[in-house]
């Protein structure tokens, strides 16, 4: 399914399944936006985008799917982002088949309504991945050590990642000073995202 249904209109039937225990496995293929109805913003929408129902680019942060699903200590979880690492994401989506039990995976997919050359998407997941907005992790309870952090941490500003996509320059264009604010916060996201995990330095900016 996609994020409006999985983060937003049908979250609880999700969390529902999840919580079953039943041997089940769901595929989210997250745009980060109501792509067939329009575009309008949903909890996967990040911060300082610009969507329908958004249109001052989006003021809260991302709802973190898979934190939350991580709260039930059966469950696999798994982000990933093929145009980042295609080995990663095949290697996650063959242990969620293998697990025997719920498995859940979010996948990074990009979509028109980011406002990109759709030909150049896959460049857009590396710099997702690159700038930290989009780690790429794998959560198996049956291992020892159960979260495995996929993708290195942050290596270019969460700016370097956005400046290609018009969700974000519009918003920049019309209302430089909110944009500004929105990425500063949205870059904080992504610290305390890693900095809860103990893979970030304080010293980086």
């Amino acid at each position: 399914g996609g994020d409006g249904w999985a983060y937003d209109i049908d979250y609880g039937g999700l969390d529902h399944v999840l919580a079953s225990g039943r041997n089940i496995n769901i595929l989210v293929m997250d745009t980060e936006v109501y792509s067939n109805t329009g575009g309008q913003a949903s909890k996967a929408s990040p911060r300082g985008a610009v969507a329908k129902f958004a249109m001052g680019g989006k003021p809260k942060a991302k709802k973190d799917l898979g934190a939350m699903a991580m709260t039930y200590d059966d469950v696999y979880v798994a982000n990933i982002a093929m145009g980042a690492n295609p080995v990663q994401a095949v290697k996650a989506i063959k242990e969620a088949e293998a697990y025997d039990g719920p498995a859940l995976i979010l996948a990074y997919s990009h979509c028109i309504a980011h406002g990109i050359d759709m030909c150049k998407g896959m460049q857009q997941q590396q710099l997702a991945v690159k700038s930290g907005y989009w780690p790429l992790y794998r959560r198996n309870p049956t291992l020892e050590q159960q979260l495995q952090i996929d993708s290195a941490p942050p290596s270019i500003p969460f700016a370097d990642y956005v400046k290609n996509e018009n969700r974000y320059k519009i918003l920049a264009r019309n209302n430089p000073e909110q944009a500004a604010e929105l990425m500063r916060l949205a870059q904080e996201d992504i610290k305390r995202w890693w900095h809860n995990r103990g893979l970030l330095s304080d010293l980086w900016t």
